[in-house]
């Protein structure tokens, strides 16, 4: 027989439930701001206590309740925090397959899609996913099943609010990691963000995929184009977490089409400018910059990112040599419509000269003597130096020095200070640009 304690508190519970059975949307609101503050933080056991073993009886009339006023968004935070406490609790399995069960993976995918529903509700969304990807690999595979990358990352894109673009970041990491049958499809989904018109969720992306990369350790073709059109940003923060992607993504299979696609970047065609923006701009005369800019950010940014790979690897800066690296930037110092793009590129040529006698030599031969010197001088600042004749010296260049390497004694200079001698990984690209390099003379 059940002690007269017992029947009290099952007393105490029938009477709790059919309160909120006969309670309106208000009177439901303050029941839960009552659950919410007394048992936050509570675990399973505690749960059970404090429901008379009979918690499962109020969490099914959450999810049923959630289930019929989702869409509405109407008090849909603290029904979400209430269904938090039960799920997020210590030793409380039982609760999260009680949800699973009645398909509240798809409820919460569902609210992340829906306009009418508060930005507040959609973080709260997002951190029940949290917790159900935490809980396991079988319950990341559930939620990427149910379509839940492609909501996520969609999501992602179109948050108004950085503090919610944190918290999915934290949601894709979590599915990214311990999850091997799907981490690929997040891999990808991530790729498809990079395009996407909020700086926040490129920025959150670009820092995602690194750890992504890693865990994977192959690449998807499509992640060159995609970074490479991101450096197109006027955000400062997105272009330096895409050149943190681009350091890493050379030590994989994509590594001579990104330094392709870098030293394209700093003689952008007027073609590739037209095509970001609508006829009519193009054939505005008030507003070449305007139309151009992109590019031009692009071509400012793609210096700095060889400067940077160049000066971390001698052998990148070896095999971006012989893809006319120092003709490209050179051009990139005679563009005086971009100073940022001469000065990035005028500073990355620096290094060059500096270590390559071969570089120097070709340099100061297609600039002349007097231009040579003011680039000594004043280097960075160069663009503030020359005239309009010193500016197109420098954007019609024909520097070729790729012609004039020895692959096999590149430099008698400082390369074999940095790299070594007889590196056999360096020697095969050697190969294959000696290769290139004879093609191009036929």
């Amino acid at each position: 027989m059940t002690s007269i304690k017992e029947q009290a508190a099952i007393s105490r519970l029938l009477s709790f439930l059919q309160e909120w059975d006969n309670a309106g949307k208000v009177a439901r609101g303050h029941i839960l701001d009552n659950f919410i503050q007394i048992n936050q933080g509570k675990t399973g056991p505690e749960l059970e206590q404090e429901f008379s073993q009979g918690a499962s009886l109020f969490l099914v009339r959450l999810t049923t309740y959630l289930r019929i006023t989702y869409m509405t968004g109407s008090g849909l935070e603290k029904l979400l925090r209430a269904i938090g406490i039960f799920l997020s609790a210590v030793s409380s399995n039982r609760y999260l397959i009680e949800f699973l069960e009645v398909g509240g993976v798809l409820t919460l995918l569902e609210i992340l899609g829906l306009e009418k529903i508060k930005e507040e509700d959609k973080k709260e969304a997002i951190k029940l996913l949290q917790v159900i990807a935490n809980s396991g690999r079988k319950y990341k595979e559930l939620i990427c099943e149910s379509y839940g990358v492609r909501s996520i990352a969609e999501f992602l894109a179109k948050s108004k609010s950085e503090e919610t673009q944190e918290e999915v970041q934290v949601l894709l990491d979590s599915l990214v990691h311990g999850n091997p049958k799907y981490q690929n499809q997040v891999y990808k989904g991530l790729i498809a963000l990079l395009p996407c018109t909020s700086p926040k969720a490129q920025q959150l992306a670009l820092q995602t995929l690194r750890t992504a990369q890693l865990i994977i350790g192959t690449t998807h073709p499509s992640i060159v184009d995609c970074v490479l059109k991101v450096l197109g940003t006027m955000h400062l923060e997105v272009q330096y977490e895409a050149i943190e992607l681009i350091k890493d993504l050379v030590d994989y299979d994509v590594r001579l089409p990104l330094l392709k696609g870098l030293v394209a970047l700093l003689i952008p065609s007027v073609k590739e400018a037209s095509q970001q923006h609508p006829k009519i701009l193009t054939e505005s005369p008030f507003l070449p910059l305007t139309v151009h800019l992109p590019v031009f950010l692009q071509q400012a940014a793609a210096a700095k990112a060889i400067g940077v790979l160049a000066r971390g690897s001698m052998s990148i800066a070896q095999e971006m040599l012989h893809l006319h690296v120092v003709r490209s930037l050179m051009a990139a110092m005679g563009n005086t419509d971009h100073s940022n793009s001469q000065r990035l590129a005028s500073l990355t040529l620096q290094f060059f000269v500096q270590t390559f006698p071969v570089v120097e030599e070709h340099v100061r031969r297609s600039m002349g003597e007097e231009l040579y010197q003011l680039f000594l001088s004043y280097g960075e600042d160069l663009y503030m130096k020359i005239d309009s004749i010193q500016a197109d010296i420098l954007a019609v260049n024909e520097v070729n020095v790729a012609q004039a390497l020895d692959p096999y004694d590149i430099s008698n200079s400082n390369l074999s200070f940095f790299c070594g001698p007889g590196n056999p990984d360096q020697m095969a690209y050697a190969t294959h640009f000696q290769k290139d390099d004879a093609e191009s003379k036929k």
